[in-house]
Parts: structure tokens; C-alpha cells; sequence
């Protein structure tokens, strides 16, 4: 029975990259897999709304039980069944019809679906882990600032403190991390103490172009996946913002918006593809190109 299932043990511990060499162990194994992994993920998301909600307000996240947002009534525990019990319930709340936002569901969805990628895309080891709690922050930190325009600050340093086991469960060295709190981190801050410095002396408004809260963000992320993964995150990050800034303004004639959310969608991807988009970009280089000299430094 273990000389069965070895190979699809050691394809599931080596991620997608390896599993073109395995056959229909793998598969069987992923069919039980894959939806234990999102159901898992589905229940976490059902926190995590709990922690976008009410960690803003400044109210427990275990003292009160769930109860509608409108009439107080406690949640029943029939209804308390992530996605299905919305789709059951057909959005309203069972004591007083009230709709209940969509979003919930997403939220939930949402991580089960990213924690199945994160499965798939580094295999059954330490490091998915910790990179489904990185999805999981990322989620809570993008929905917060989209909500409230700020960021939980001990929030980002939880992202920090994944770089302890992170080290110690993944290749990438001490150096690359270091370098990785800095390298987006510091432009950030100058861009953001420079228009802030302007557009205080023009308007007399205290705004900054970029937050510091999103500073502190690309640091922490920094610590985490290092700098070649860094690069390619806050360059999607900034597109993205970029694409729906404009829209949004477009739609409701302001050009304020979070810029957070797009951030954590930029590092959610570069934490799986960054490294591979970094290094595919330094080797394409042409050799007269003075960042081929700057990376090689790096790379040492």
C-alpha cells in the first residue's frame, strides 16, 4: 500500500512543476486533495470576513458570536455553512430578510479557490502553508483598505514574521530577503514624503501619494518572498491600480482609491511567478545593458 502511493506522496510534496512525471496516483491523490484543500479554505474565509468587519471597529474577533449586521439576530450554526448557507438562504438574513452582501461568499470562495492554487502551484510541504497564510493576509489587508483606506499595521508585521519559517522551509537566502524589504520599499517612501511635501504646500491637504501603510506593506512582503519576487509584484500591482484607478474614475469622478488591494494582487502573484519572471528578464538582457552588471551583483 505505501509502495502504492509513494509517488504521488513525492509529487505532491514537489508542486506542479514535477508532476508530469507522475501518473494516476497522482491524480486519485488530487481528486481527495483538491476539495479538502478548498473546503479548508472556505472555513477560514469565513473568519476572515469575520476579522475584515469587525477589526476596523475595533470589536472582538471571538467575544460575540456572528449575528446579522442589521437586526443583531445570532447567526444559526445551519447557517453558518460557508458559501452554501448564503446561496441557501439566497442572501437574506433568516430572522429579518435583510440581504446580506454578497461579498461574504466571495471572501470565502475567494480563499478556498487561492489556497487550491497555492496547493497546486508548491505542493503538500511547509511552504504552501505559509504561503496560504500569506493569501489569507493578503485577502484581509486588501478588503480592509479597500473598505477603510487604511491598513492593520500589526496586520503587515504578521507578513514579516512568515519570513522566520519561510526561511528555514525555502531556498531563498538571507541576502535576497533583506535586500527585498528595501528595494520597492524606499521608493515608495520617497514618492510618498515628496508628494506629500507637495501636495501639502499646493492644497495644504495632508496627503501623500503613496501611504506609508503601503510602504510598511511591500516591506514586510519584502522579508517574505525577497527581492526577486518583490520586483515583478509591484510592477503588476501598479498596473493593475493604473487599469481601475481609471475606471473608477470614470465611474464616480473621483480619483481617490485604495491602493492597497492591487498591491496584495500583485504580491499574491509574484510570490508564485516573480522569481521565474525576474530571472527570465535578467538572462534576456542584452549583455551591454549596465543592469545585467547591477543583477549578477545581486545574484552573487
Amino acid at each position: 500500500m505505501y509502495q502504492k502511493f509513494l509517488p504521488a506522496a513525492l509529487a505532491a510534496q514537489s508542486g506542479w512543476k514535477e508532476w508530469q512525471y507522475y501518473g494516476d496516483d497522482l491524480a486519485k491523490f488530487l481528486l481527495f486533495a483538491i476539495p479538502v484543500v478548498f473546503i479548508y479554505g472556505i472555513c477560514i474565509g469565513s473568519f476572515l470576513n469575520v476579522v475584515i468587519i469587525r477589526l476596523p471597529r475595533g470589536e472582538s474577533l471571538i467575544k460575540r458570536s456572528s449575528h446579522c449586521m442589521t437586526c443583531g439576530a445570532k447567526i444559526r450554526i445551519i447557517d453558518l455553512i460557508p458559501v452554501f448557507s448564503w446561496l441557501f438562504l439566497k442572501g437574506k438574513c433568516h430572522s429579518c430578510g435583510e440581504k446580506i452582501s454578497p461579498r461574504y461568499p466571495i471572501v470565502e470562495a475567494l480563499n478556498g479557490i487561492l489556497y487550491v492554487i497555492d496547493l497546486m502551484m508548491f505542493g503538500v510541504n511547509i511552504n504552501c502553508l505559509i504561503m496560504m497564510i500569506f493569501t489569507s493576509i493578503l485577502i484581509c489587508v486588501a478588503f480592509i483598505d479597500w473598505d477603510t483606506m487604511e491598513m492593520y499595521i500589526p496586520m503587515l508585521l504578521l507578513i514579516a514574521a512568515l519570513a522566520i519559517p519561510s526561511h528555514f522551509a525555502t531556498y531563498i537566502p538571507l541576502k535576497e530577503r533583506i535586500i527585498g524589504i528595501f528595494i520597492i520599499s524606499v521608493p515608495f517612501l520617497l514618492i510618498g514624503e515628496i508628494s506629500g511635501a507637495y501636495i501639502k504646500k499646493k492644497t495644504g491637504e495632508k496627503v501623500r501619494g503613496i501611504e506609508l501603510g503601503d510602504t510598511i506593506l511591500m516591506a514586510c512582503a519584502g522579508a517574505l518572498i525577497g527581492w526577486k519576487g518583490m520586483i515583478p509584484s509591484a510592477f503588476i500591482g501598479i498596473i493593475l491600480a493604473a487599469i481601475f484607478g481609471l475606471i473608477i474614475k470614470k465611474v464616480t469622478g473621483s480619483s481617490k482609491f485604495a491602493f492597497g488591494p492591487y498591491l496584495c494582487m500583485g504580491l499574491w502573484l509574484g510570490a508564485i511567478f516573480g522569481e521565474e519572471i525576474t530571472m527570465w528578464y535578467i538572462h534576456n538582457l542584452p549583455k551591454e545593458e549596465p543592469l545585467q552588471y547591477y543583477s549578477a551583483f545581486l545574484l552573487r
